[in-house]
């Protein structure tokens, strides 16, 4: 019989902000498929006969090719195993966990879904940046920084974006921030807009940059800031200054 294969949210970093669902799936797993954004302490609840295959990308480097990992995912389904599918964030939410859901559905595996606690909210959160707020932000966007790589046309449309207002959360954003941010500059977005940079948030490597839409660029630069990171625009970023580092 075939085994059940569990896509499981990671949080944004910190071991500990897993949820009990996910940790208790992890103990019982015959095989993990992990990614790098996973924070690599968990796998030590993993039960010692477990196989543990490492899938991660970084530095935009895939160890692995999309296709692969679904097929990975299926085959040791396929062969009986309680397979989890370790991903950093929510598997949902720019995580590609859709297309490993319908490529275990046309598999005829049994697929379950445990959310995880997306960086998109917890990173901005824990370095004192609520991304809604009733005096600043009624609303909030989250986009992903860059597209598909085989796509030539540009899905997103950053000159609305500009004119939504609200909270703008960018995921997956540092390889093209200067394109990003001069976009929503061109959209008709002021140059002063707030813009807040959460590097490895929740984790102790965090670091915040606090700046400008037009500024962003070089104080990453002149910081020493990149990937991974969450990237904030809107008034809420300066709530950074009231309320600080919120770990």
């Amino acid at each position: 019989m075939p085994g059940e294969a569990y896509l499981v949210g990671a949080g944004p970093g910190d071991a500990g902000l897993i949820t009990v669902k996910g940790m208790e799936l992890l103990r019982k797993a015959d095989v993990v498929v992990y990614d790098e954004l996973a924070n690599h302490d968990l796998l030590d609840h993993v039960h010692p006969g477990a196989k543990l295959i490492d899938v991660g990308k970084q530095g935009g480097r895939h160890k692995v090719p999309q296709e692969g990992i679904n097929q990975i995912i299926v085959d040791e389904a396929r062969a009986g195993n309680k397979v989890v599918r370790l991903k950093g964030g929510d598997p949902f939410l720019f995580g590609r966990g859709g297309e490993e859901a319908e490529e275990l559905r046309k598999a005829g595996i049994d697929v379950h879904v445990v959310p995880g606690v997306t960086s998109a909210i917890a990173a901005p959160a824990l370095a004192g940046i609520p991304v809604t707020h009733r005096d600043h932000a009624p609303m909030v966007t989250f986009v992903t920084g860059h597209e598909r790589g085989d796509r030539s046309d540009e899905r997103i449309d950053w000159g609305a974006l500009a004119r939504t207002g609200g909270t703008i959360v960018i995921l997956m954003g540092m390889s093209n921030l200067e394109h990003n941010m001069s976009r929503l500059m061109e959209g008709g977005m002021d140059p002063a807009t707030p813009v807040g940079v959460v590097h490895r948030g929740s984790t102790p490597q965090q670091r915040v940059v606090i700046s400008t839409l037009r500024e962003v660029v070089r104080d990453c630069r002149d910081q020493g800031v990149g990937s991974p990171s969450i990237v904030v625009v809107g008034d809420v970023v300066g709530c950074y200054h009231r309320l600080g580092d919120l770990r």
